[in-house]
């Protein structure tokens, strides 16, 4: 799972749009009469894998500080939850709607996901940090923030029966 940020703001070219990418998450499909879609993701699992533009690249110590930030000033420590209210399947493809859950926030959303003939579910959905009660994350006085609006990928092998 890839979280994809943003920049904005005066300060905007000294920040980084950032890929991050949870480790440790858990999830289920259910197909059926009654097909049903749950997440769970540790806020704790979240890395940096790259940042793009910014007036330098990003080190070591960059990276440790944003994961900090992201931790005790953005997600804190609550698991983040999905579970599907509504599942349709048509050819290949599910649009799954339901309950998002994540910083203390909850939000319904509906994720289109497209499985593939070798079992791969992937999908990608737009995400307002604010409809969760998130505050963008801002540095340099507030002259450069982190986006509203975050971009979540999701790729996974659903497993051979």
């Amino acid at each position: 799972m890839k979280i994809k940020t943003g920049r904005e703001g005066a300060a905007a070219k000294a920040g980084h749009n950032l890929v991050l990418e949870a480790t440790s998450w858990d999830g289920t499909v259910e197909i059926g009469d009654n097909p049903s879609v749950k997440l769970s993701v540790d806020p704790g699992s979240i890395e940096v894998r790259e940042g793009s533009g910014g007036a330098k690249p990003l080190t070591d110590d960059d990276k440790a500080d944003i994961v900090k930030s992201t931790k005790e000033k953005v997600l804190g420590s609550s698991q983040i939850s999905f579970e599907s209210s509504d599942v349709k399947i048509d050819n290949g493809s599910m649009n799954v709607s339901g309950n998002l859950s994540v910083a203390g926030g909850s939000d319904s959303i509906t994720v289109p996901l497209t499985v593939g003939d070798d079992g791969t579910v992937s999908g990608s959905v737009q995400l307002s940090q604010s409809k969760f009660g998130i505050k963008q994350f801002k540095a340099l006085m507030g002259a450069l923030k982190v986006t509203d609006t975050v971009e979540v990928e999701l790729e996974a092998k659903l497993p051979t029966a």
